[in-house]
């Protein structure tokens, strides 16, 4: 590595972890301010709070990490170009191409260190963070699904709620069906359904259960009705979070499983997923970006750069919120709107960088 190499690369690294600093502090003290009076109200223990800041930095780097390094990076590269040390490194003979050799360099070696943190890191500071949040800032159900569950048990048994209430433990309009090979064998229905966690089971009320036979049905019916069944309310309505806390094989397992059930959620999961080899790549595009727009001194110096970094920024983030919303609440393929943001933006980099060298 020469001695330019050493000098952009230390430059690169060295900035992306001030910007860290600076703006992980006002992030916190942003978050304090607005959750202070909750905190208080909840008599939420000064140690609880502490481990929540030390997942909270974890949590927020990881989210924001892409645009931090494209901040930083058109920031320092301003600066070469301002004080002409760009022009002096091409006019030395050094092509635009090999120029951007300690920029990849860096944005490997940062995505990497984000890639190691998304698999192992990440999954247990999102637990402490989201924990934290749902135990004392939020009301349980913003969290959980509660409204028309569905739900495969297993190969051959089904149910449904159509509302569940996780505080109490309720759910209404309760169905379960039993097949065997494909056949139904019974149904039960029930207008409200409840689970005794001392007992591990279920109290239905106004229950009926219709079993299926040759020539005639049987009708059984009950107001009260206690039943062991082979779920928990944890599986009924797992919380919307859980992705954001497993590692890479456990959310592989963990989405299988679900698909399995049925789960009608399955898509913010596909998008947690995706989104932890999305997002390292999204950091050589950005320094791409970065390089193309900040290396050409301008009239208006670091701040026209500044300014049209913050633009690309917000507008990246605008794809990836938009196209991750899209794939959550509608049937858009997750892989293909978590990717969409680095596919047009990818294309913005080439663009840019062939201007850049001519």
């Amino acid at each position: 590595m020469k001695i330019i190499d050493k000098y952009i690369l230390k430059r690169y690294l060295g900035t992306f972890s001030v910007m860290l600093l600076m703006f992980i502090p006002i992030g916190i003290v942003i978050d304090v301010s607005e959750k202070v009076n909750r905190m208080i109200a909840s008599k939420v223990a000064f140690s609880e709070v502490i481990v929540y800041y030390g997942d909270f930095i974890i949590y927020f780097a990881n989210l924001l990490f892409p645009i931090f390094l494209f901040l930083s990076v058109i920031w320092f590269t301003s600066k070469l170009a301002n004080n002409t040390e760009v022009i002096a490194i091409l006019s030395s003979g050094i092509s635009f191409n090999r120029f951007l050799r300690p920029f990849f360099i860096g944005a490997t070696l940062v995505s990497l260190f984000a890639l190691m943190m998304g698999f192992f890191l990440v999954p247990a500071a999102s637990k402490g963070f989201n924990d934290f949040r749902y135990k004392n800032l939020k009301g349980n159900n913003q969290t959980r699904e509660t409204s028309d569950i569905f739900r495969q048990i297993n190969t051959d048994e089904f149910i449904y709620v159509s509302n569940y209430n996780y505080m109490s433990q309720t759910g209404f309009n309760f169905t379960f069906e039993k097949f065997k090979e494909n056949k139904l064998l019974y149904k039960i229905t029930s207008n409200r359904i409840k689970y005794n966690p001392k007992i591990k089971k279920y109290t239905l009320h106004n229950y009926i259960k219709r079993t299926v036979g040759v020539t005639n049905d049987i009708l059984e019916s009950s107001d009260k009705k206690i039943l062991e069944f082979n779920f928990e309310p944890d599986d009924l309505t797992p919380v919307v979070y859980v992705a954001e806390t497993m590692s890479i094989g456990d959310l592989n397992a963990f989405i299988n499983k679900e698909r399995k059930k049925g789960n009608a959620n399955i898509n913010t999961y596909l998008v947690v997923f995706y989104k932890k080899f999305s997002l390292p790549i999204s950091a050589f595009i950005l320094t791409l970006i970065a390089v193309a727009v900040s290396s050409m001194k301008r009239r208006g110096g670091m701040g026209v750069n500044l300014a049209i970094g913050i633009v690309i920024a917000f507008t990246f983030i605008f794809f990836d919120k938009v196209f991750g919303t899209l794939a959550e609440k509608s049937s858009f393929h997750p892989f293909i709107a978590v990717w969409i943001p680095n596919f047009v933006f990818g294309i913005l980099a080439i663009y840019l960088l062939k201007n850049a060298k001519r």
